[in-house]
């Protein structure tokens, strides 16, 4: 043998030798890689996608009910028991209601008859908001009570124990000292009004600013049938309409 022969390397006839178990190992790290990396790229462009696309028809909705289930919290006592409320009487042009006071207190045992105060509890009744108004000529007297429920089924079932148009057991009156009203106390009840929208009740009761019973012509009875009605719905249909979804905003969350 000759020394070329002896220091020939060794060759494989059919090739060159297999990758080592090191850059097998590397191979199939780097194909993970990819593929977390086409993951990761997949999932920013879906979430992106969220972030930007408009809400559907059923977030609005879920938006809408939610802003104003709230407002009984989030609108300031003015706005939810304006200064002044229109009605019309059968025998007069239109009129408005003078609001006299808000009460400070939401508690729902106290702000209805002992009676009625377990059948709302029982509902839910997360509070109830009272005001008092007098009628233009400042002879009658209304209390007016927003009561909250947590949603709208629980409202719904709350209406029947209201005896209207009877005034007992119901929303109790809310006299203030020092004004025309200042004698309107529960005895002084004389008819009821309740309407219901949405997760709130709106009760409201009727009577004499000074406190004495019904007595006197028909149309003065009457006239205390048609205030209560009347100014419970003027609470009520700007408190429980629908409003207009702004979605990015401090209000609205959809």
């Amino acid at each position: 043998m000759s020394r070329a022969e002896l220091s020939a390397p060794d060759l494989d006839p059919d090739g060159p030798p297999e990758p080592g178990p090191a850059r097998s190992r590397t191979v199939v790290a780097a194909v993970a890689a990819l593929g977390c990396l086409a993951v990761l790229g997949a999932a920013a462009l879906r979430l992106g996608g969220e972030l930007t696309r408009d809400p559907t028809a059923a977030e609005r909705a879920d938006a809408q009910s939610a802003e104003v289930a709230a407002r009984y919290r989030t609108w300031p006592a003015g706005r939810l028991f304006p200064a002044t409320l229109p009605y019309t009487l059968d025998m007069g042009s239109a009129e408005q209601a003078t609001r006299i006071g808000i009460d400070s207190g939401t508690r729902c045992d106290t702000a209805v008859d002992p009676q009625l105060s377990g059948s709302l509890t029982s509902r839910g009744c997360m509070a109830v908001l009272r005001a008092t108004y007098l009628d233009q000529l400042q002879g009658l007297a209304v209390t007016v009570g927003v009561v909250v429920f947590p949603d709208e089924r629980a409202a719904r079932e709350a209406v029947p124990w209201f005896p209207v148009p009877a005034p007992r057991p119901g929303l109790r009156a809310l006299p203030f000292e020092a004004s025309p009203a200042a004698r309107f106390g529960d005895t002084a009840r004389q008819a009821a009004a309740v309407r219901r929208r949405g997760p709130y009740l709106v009760a409201a009761t009727v009577g004499y600013a000074d406190g004495r019973p019904t007595i006197g012509a028909r149309q003065q009875q009457n006239d205390l049938a048609a205030l209560g009605p009347q100014l419970a719905d003027a609470i009520l249909k700007p408190l429980a309409a629908p409003g207009q979804v702004e979605c990015g905003t401090a209000e609205w969350t959809c």
